[in-house]
């Protein structure tokens, strides 16, 4: 009968001993409608032994001993042999046979059981009736399992990929017109509408991960494949219809525009604009992942026109009617198809995925041969506004809907339709979506099937030029992050499979030709000559064209790749100077600017297009110089600019051969251009792009860099110029690098001293030493830079940097000057007293050196100094006692007796600094007492010791220290702890 039962063994492996199973599976018009098998494997797809005994029938039915559907053989049987037939299934099955078997006889033996109501008896072998549904055994539990498992793991493991292989699984089951295909559709969608993540997602108010959003994308395209079936039944469509509307309706369902709608609607749209695309957001109706597919519902197929159109290659318009206009045929009378692109391409879709592959590439001719038609309008158009236009220099003219990054895709409907029927199928290449280096696909021109033979085309061409129509349209930017990242990624996509194409000489041609229409195609066209402000930009799209142009017509890649620089969004609002994150004018200038979330992107490939073309250029005076006006002109960010700027400075610099000047003064200006930008604004890459300046103009040559040295008030801040420029430039390296004669070594020295005392004037706190040591070599220049220090030294120098400057004098052998700088430096310090560790410390010690080291007048000069400025204990006796322990004067300076005796603390100037050391022990004293914990105690005893050898150095010290410390006794005798230690050590 319909019921093929068998044994299956598998061969013993090295790890599992042979197997054998039972398998049966039952069929009905050439369909298996269940399974069973014994190994138990629970997967969406047969196992292995269900498909062998499949083949097996399949392959050798003469093996297969056919029998009549048992109810028949038991007909033929007699009472004795049915009673015998029964016995003996019992007994061979008696465990599992047994409890029913009693149920059975049971029923039939009652008169009024269910089973003696009806007349016969069921008989699975029979197969099923004709009005039965009869379809393809799908284990629905499975699906459910499976998508549950894959969505569980949020994209992890794999699972995005084993998704899309459902999902293929669908298509190839919708293209063999398998009517489980839509089935399998509703199991997956009902798990992806209870994944639990929605209703998180959207009360969080995130958007969903981006790999959850494409997999969402793909339901909902196959669910408009699903709805446009050409030949599904009325009831089917109706009962999706319902199934889609309920999911719809729900409140975790998924939006088209990637939000859940709680996203601020964009500016642009509060605010009125000409561009009439501006309705507010909460007033436009919720768009589902599967409004299309609902939509997709009230399509037909019934149209005469349409069902020509498909159903043959030669249907054109009789030639007596070509003259005029005609809404169904263009005047070579081949037949046009007017209905919204992208429903149009949706039906393209629909007719390929349900395996009509030959209607679909008829209906896709069509639909180029309307685009063709509309193109060449929009041109006529175009003519006659053309000179009010480009006075405006601006349009409101943009398409609202684009078709790159449009959910249905029809851009890349169309290209894969065209391109499948040009594939070369090579010998033996089975496809497995898995290898990951599957080779590119290879293609061949396959002439297109209409009337006129001699036109030359060929599906490929076609594929070609539709590809760079839908490319090149001028649309405006979407709203929200998700649309506008589809658009680039849908972009990438497209151009990935354009680069697939090897172009030969009929692709040029078509190329070229597409390429002009596209120049010359006004508002209509993305790279026509004016566009509206929100277009998207055409950077990634003019990038491809441009490389695939170039060898083959460089004059229009340039202009076409130059014409696509522009990135109008950014013009009116950028304000002069550096915008590295225009993103965050949103707020400033809300009436201008829109939410462009991928702009950071945009820019980018902006700045991808400059460097292609620059590397291209390379070698070529005039065209580098006009890549680089368009680059000035449209590129708004420094750290971008500087990214080019390196390019062409590698580009230029190759390390096997010779340096390439054009493009090297390329690099040079845009560095230029790029310090001028950043030097009023803050960057953190300024010091890095400072130095890669002077490494530029290095290789440029001496000129560049007497250049930036003369200039370099608009380029630098005066301590780059200092401490970067002119070092660099004065560097032993660098004039090595240029192997430079004495003229030209003086004449970057005398620059670079030029710079150094113009940047000390201006800003001497922090250029005065880089001043000093470049014009160490000059003497008039060094004076100089010394009187800019000393005149600055009294106003708006710190005494840190005053010391600084002092140490490097003495340094190069100028004590007196440095003396001079230290007691400058003096004057503007203060040390409190317990500021026993402030950094200036070694600086007073030093000063004092000095002081001592020069002789007894200048030690004179600075106590004074020292005893206003410092009022730290500890400090002012390491002075002291340092001072005592040398005779002042041994620097020997020429011209000064020295008596070489030490000198004595009773005579000044050592008295009043020992007055002022033993005041500041007093002073601190007190200061440490007034709150003093118990830890402290044996830390002031200590304090107290060294306080005892300062007040030695008095003629009557000890006197003194004992009525200190008596004082102390009757102060602070509530502490009776602390002056019991103090007893035991002082008395």
């Amino acid at each position: 009968g319909f019921h093929l039962s068998g044994t299956v063994t598998e061969p013993a492996t090295a790890t599992e001993p042979e197997m054998t199973y039972k398998v049966a599976i039952s069929f009905d018009r050439c369909k298996i409608t269940s399974v069973t098998c014994g190994c138990g494997n629970k997967d969406i797809f047969y196992c292995a032994h269900v498909v062998a005994l499949s083949l097996y029938r399949i392959r050798k039915p003469d093996q297969v001993k056919l029998r009549l559907p048992i109810s028949e053989t038991l007909f033929q049987m007699n009472r004795d042999q049915l009673q015998k037939f029964v016995q003996y299934l019992i007994t061979a099955h008696h465990t599992e046979v047994l409890p029913t078997a009693q149920k059975l006889a049971d029923e039939i033996l009652s008169s009024n059981s269910e089973i003696n109501q009806v007349h016969g008896a069921p008989d699975p072998t029979a197969g099923a009736s004709i009005d039965d549904e009869n379809c393809w055994h799908l284990d629905e539990e499975q699906v459910r399992e499976q998508v549950k498992l894959f969505l569980s793991q949020g994209g992890y493991y794999g699972s995005g990929k084993q998704l899309n292989s459902m999902f293929a699984k669908v298509r190839e089951m919708l293209r063999m017109r398998d009517s489980n295909g839509a089935r399998m559709l509703t199991l997956i969608t009902e798990q992806f509408m209870a994944d639990p993540r929605l209703s998180l997602w959207r009360q969080q108010g995130t958007g969903i991960t981006e790999k959850c959003r494409q997999l969402w994308d793909e339901l909902g395209a196959l669910w408009v494949c699903v709805v446009l079936n050409p030949h599904c039944k009325l009831e089917e469509k109706s009962c999706w219809l319902r199934q889609l509307r309920k999911w719809g309706e729900m409140d975790v369902c998924p939006l088209e525009d990637g939000n859940y709608g709680n996203e601020l609607p964009n500016i642009t749209n509060a605010l009125t604009q000409s561009s009439g695309h501006s309705q507010d957001s909460l007033a436009r109706p919720r768009r589902t992942v599967f409004t299309r597919a609902i939509e997709g519902c009230d399509l037909h197929w019934q149209d005469s026109h349409l069902q020509r159109i498909i159903s043959s290659d030669f249907y054109v318009s009789p030639s007596y009617q070509r003259e005029g206009e005609s809404l169904l045929f263009n005047s070579q009378g081949q037949p046009l198809w007017l209905e919204h692109v992208p429903t149009a391409c949706a039906r393209v879709d629909a007719l390929r995925s349900h395996g009509y592959p030959r209607e679909a590439l008829r209906l896709t001719v069509a639909i180029i041969n309307t685009l063709r038609l509309q193109q060449q309008r929009q041109l006529e158009i175009y003519k006659h506004q053309k000179k009010e236009l480009l006075q405006r220099g601006a349009t409101t003219i943009t398409n609202l809907e684009g078709w790159v990054g449009h959910p249905l895709n029809p851009i890349g409907c169309l290209f894969l339709t065209l391109t499948e029927a040009c594939r070369l199928e090579e010998e033996n290449c089975l496809e497995i979506s898995d290898a990951g280096d599957s080779k590119p696909p290879v293609y061949q021109h396959v002439p297109v099937a209409t009337s006129s033979q001699d036109s030359g085309e060929s599906y490929l061409s076609l594929a070609l030029e539709v590809a760079l129509m839908g490319m090149g349209q001028q649309r405006v930017m979407p709203e929200g992050l998700y649309a506008q990242d589809k658009v680039c990624r849908n972009e990438e996509q497209i151009i990935a499979r354009l680069q697939d194409l090897e172009l030969d000489p009929v692709l040029v041609q078509t190329l070229r030709k597409q390429c002009i229409l596209l120049l010359e195609g006004g508002p209509f066209s993305g790279l026509g000559e004016v566009i509206h402000r929100e277009s998207v930009p055409m950077h990634t799209f003019a990038k491809y064209l441009f490389s695939a142009l170039l060898p083959h017509d460089a004059d229009l890649a340039y202009k076409l790749a130059l014409r696509a620089m522009r990135l109008p969004v950014l013009e009116t609002t950028a304000p002069s100077g550096d915008v590295t994150h225009p993103h965050h004018l949103v707020s400033v200038v809300p009436s201008r600017y829109p939410r462009w979330f991928t702009l950071g992107h945009l820019e980018s490939q902006q700045c991808e297009l400059a460097s292609t073309m620059l590397t291209a250029a390379k070698g070529d005076m005039l065209r580098l110089r006009t890549v680089l006006e368009a680059i000035q002109k449209n590129i708004h960010s420094s750290s971008l600019i500087f990214k080019l700027a390196q390019d062409a400075f590698k580009i230029a610099t190759p390390a096997d051969s010779n340096s390439d000047t054009t493009l090297l003064n390329v690099a040079l200006e845009l560095g230029l251009q790029v310090m001028r930008m950043t030097l009023s604004t803050l960057n953190w890459r300024r010091r890095e792009m400072v130095r890669w300046l002077v490494t530029c103009a290095t290789e440029v040559g001496v000129r560049a860099l007497v250049s930036i040295l003369q200039s370099w008030y608009s380029l630098f801040t005066p301590t780059e110029a200092t401490s970067i420029v002119a070092a660099t430039v004065m560097s032993h390296n660098t004039i090595l690098r240029l192997s430079l004669d004495y003229p030209q070594r003086e004449e970057l020295a005398s620059c670079a001293r030029t710079l150094a005392l113009q940047c000390a004037m201006k800003d001497p706190q922090n250029c005065a030493l880089s001043a000093l040591t470049l014009c160490e070599k000059d003497h008039i220049a060094f004076e100089t830079a010394y009187q800019i220090v000393i005149d600055a030294a009294s106003t708006g120098m710190t005494y840190t940097q005053l010391f600084t400057i002092a140490r490097y004098m003495e340094h190069r052998g100028y004590p007196l000057r440095a003396f001079k700088l230290a007691s400058l430096a003096m004057t503007h310090l203060n040390l409190a007293y317990n500021q026993d560790t402030h950094p200036a410390i070694n600086d007073v010690l030093w000063a004092c050196a000095l002081s001592h080291s020069l002789g007894k007048n200048e030690l004179a000069a600075i106590i004074p100094l020292v005893v206003k400025s410092v009022h730290c204990a500890t400090v002012l006796s390491d002075i002291l006692r340092r001072c005592t322990m040398t005779a002042p004067g041994l620097a020997g300076i020429p011209g000064r007796r020295n008596s070489g005796k030490l000198m004595s603390t009773d005579k000044a100037p050592l008295r009043q600094l020992l007055d002022a050391t033993i005041s500041a022990y007093i002073n601190t004293t007190h200061s440490r007492l007034t709150h003093i914990s118990p830890r402290h105690y044996g830390e002031f005893i200590e304090f107290l010791s060294k306080a005892r050898e300062t007040f030695l150095l008095a003629q009557d010290g000890h006197i003194q220290f004992a009525q200190f410390i008596d004082n102390l006794k009757q102060i602070y005798k509530g502490k009776k702890k602390l002056m019991l230690l103090v007893r035991e050590r002082f008395g």
